[in-house]
């Protein structure tokens, strides 16, 4: 028996600077939560450092270490089936380099565990613009991503494009995680995507994204154009596909 319901899935890539102290900020909530890290064959030594902190953390702290670089899309897979192998019932998707504030962890725990939703996303739009210290021009392509991905696709949420998320664990056992095609930025978009598709209860929480002091951005223009074309053949292919309605 697990000593909680809940576990942090964070892939990292060079992230020596922060993923010590993201991992101490997660474990001093008063919620608790395990913590499990995807490392992609960093060269920085950040699988070292988590290895390192097991010897602390030993039953709530766990790593996969992958041979290259192998795409955040798989990453977030590859945890989502560890996960499912074992009990928990909260799955979270969450970055490393502190964007995602740890202390809004239990309000999208709460968002579902409480509030009876079965998808829980940390938005940046659903409120405005809640982002700090990003260009102007990455605040707008991003805005204007999720609001193209919501017309062309027609879900109703306002970040489409978020990775601070919070799933139920029948939601992720229901909608086919192995038939997910994208493997980069759309991976987001597409889960969302097929989630609501599914008939699954979604909710917005509204959270500030700040952008990272440490380490360097993994985002370029060619992870949105991805999102942007792949999108349209998305929902193409969703005309031709049945979605059993779980709630």
């Amino acid at each position: 028996m697990l000593e909680t319901d809940s576990i942090v899935i964070i892939p990292t890539y060079n992230e020596l600077e922060n993923i010590e102290h993201i991992i101490r900020a997660i474990f001093g909530l008063d919620k608790k939560f395990h913590i499990l890290i995807i490392d992609d064959s960093s060269p920085d030594g950040t699988a070292d450092i988590v290895k390192k902190m097991q010897t602390e953390y030993t039953d709530s702290l766990h790593i996969i270490e992958r041979k290259g670089k192998l795409g955040l899309g798989t990453a977030y897979i590859t945890g989502f089936k560890w996960a499912l192998a074992r009990d928990y019932e909260y799955i979270f998707e969450m970055d490393a380099d502190f964007s995602h504030n740890p202390n809004d962890l239990p309000r999208l725990y709460n968002a579902c565990a409480i509030d009876g939703n079965d998808l829980a996303i940390g938005s940046r739009y659903v409120s405005g613009v809640n982002v700090v210290n990003w260009p102007m021009g990455r605040v707008l392509m991003s805005y204007y991503a999720s609001k193209y991905v919501k017309l062309i696709t027609g879900i109703p949420i306002h970040d489409t494009t978020a990775g601070f998320i919070c799933y139920r664990r029948a939601v992720l056992e229901t909608i086919g995680i192995d038939h997910i095609q994208f493997k980069g930025y759309a991976f987001q978009i597409e889960m969302k995507f097929t989630t609501y598709k599914y008939g699954y209860k979604i909710i917005e929480v509204p959270v500030v994204f700040i952008n990272r002091k440490l380490g360097t951005s993994k985002m370029n223009t060619s992870i949105f154009g991805e999102a942007i074309f792949g999108i349209i053949k998305m929902k193409i292919e969703s005309w031709f596909r049945k979605y059993p309605q779980k709630r």
